[in-house]
């Protein structure tokens, strides 16, 4: 087949191995021409203005790069000048109109990091882990003027394990966008993709997370304040008050075993973390930063920063990340 022509929206690092795949062995299924991304903004400590990944990414390879504040008409027009086959979208940031999303031959589709219906909206990929999925994965779908509800071509499944944090999660979903997209290219260019559409009973959204995200509250059971630890780091990331000290948690894992202290009450160390009581079974944190410091192994951590037993560490009120109707738009 003659390879499509594509123009890829996306402001995220998250979409370069998908990018590399198609620059590479891709480049005989699909040519990327152009990129739609965000607009430089300042990034870092010292608030710079910079380019995100993926225009630094198209510029390297003389693709022109186009930087719209909103996708209006003329941001429409210069679409249209490109004569694209199809557009692809992640993590672009923009809602698009629908005379936009018509403009390619075959339209625009959406890749998004879950198995739609669940978990649509902003932070999929946190709140399957802080949800206790064990499953998880990418779906590639047409996208229309409803947040993450288009018909889906299909999808890549990826497994969730017990320590899986939200960063290394992205990782492998990253790597699942491929085999995905190398699958369906061939069949849209056939015109042989069936379209599903998705069951609206089964949906899930997931909001935005903020800084006030990361907190714990002890009352909950420890598979629970397990999976929100890994499932909010980096972003936000979770802490606990320590000697006054704001402590960051980078992993943790839980026993399903009665803890003799109230919630909250440090129980003391084994091998590789610390024992918090619960409600319901024993945390372990596994990985702990200190402010100023590394996020390091419990037991470097503690031999810098010892926590006696018996210390309690003082509980906040979760707010749940998951909502099960679609949140109003205010």
């Amino acid at each position: 087949m003659t390879p499509l022509r594509l123009v890829f929206f996306g402001s995220d690092a998250i979409a370069l191995p998908l990018l590399e795949q198609l620059a590479g062995e891709g480049s005989a299924l699909a040519q990327v021409v152009a990129v739609f991304t965000q607009p430089d903004r300042p990034a870092g400590r010292g608030q710079k203005t910079e380019p995100n990944a993926i225009k630094r990414w198209a510029v390297a390879r003389n693709l022109p790069v186009f930087q719209p504040e909103k996708p209006d008409e003329a941001a429409r027009t210069q679409l249209a000048a490109l004569k694209a086959d199809l557009g692809l979208v992640m993590a672009y940031g923009h809602l698009l109109r629908d005379d936009f999303i018509a403009t390619p031959r075959l339209g625009l589709l959406n890749l998004h990091t879950s198995l739609l219906p669940k978990y649509r909206g902003a932070s999929p990929i946190q709140t399957a882990i802080a949800s206790g999925e064990r499953e998880t994965g990418v779906t590639l779908m047409r996208i229309v003027r409803k947040l993450d509800a288009g018909p889906i071509a299909d999808a890549e499944r990826v497994s969730i394990h017990a320590r899986d944090t939200a960063e290394y999660l992205e990782t492998k979903l990253a790597a699942a966008c491929w085999p995905l997209v190398a699958r369906v290219l061939p069949k849209l260019f056939d015109g042989k993709v069936a379209f599903t559409p998705q069951d609206e009973t089964q949906a899930t959204y997931c909001r935005r997370l903020t800084k006030e995200d990361g907190v714990l509250d002890f009352a909950a059971s420890a598979a629970v304040l397990a999976a929100r630890i890994n499932g909010l780091f980096p972003w936000p990331g979770c802490a606990v008050g320590i000697s006054g000290q704001p402590v960051k948690l980078g992993l943790a894992d839980f026993e399903a075993a009665f803890a003799s202290g109230g919630a909250g009450t440090v129980l003391g160390t084994d091998a590789e973390s610390l024992r918090i009581a619960t409600d319901q079974g024993i945390l372990r944190l596994l990985r702990l930063q200190r402010p100023g410091g590394k996020m390091l192994p419990a037991p470097e951590f503690l031999r810098g920063f010892p926590v006696a037993a018996g210390t309690v560490l003082a509980s906040r009120t979760m707010r749940p990340l998951l909502e099960h109707q679609r949140p109003s738009i205010k």
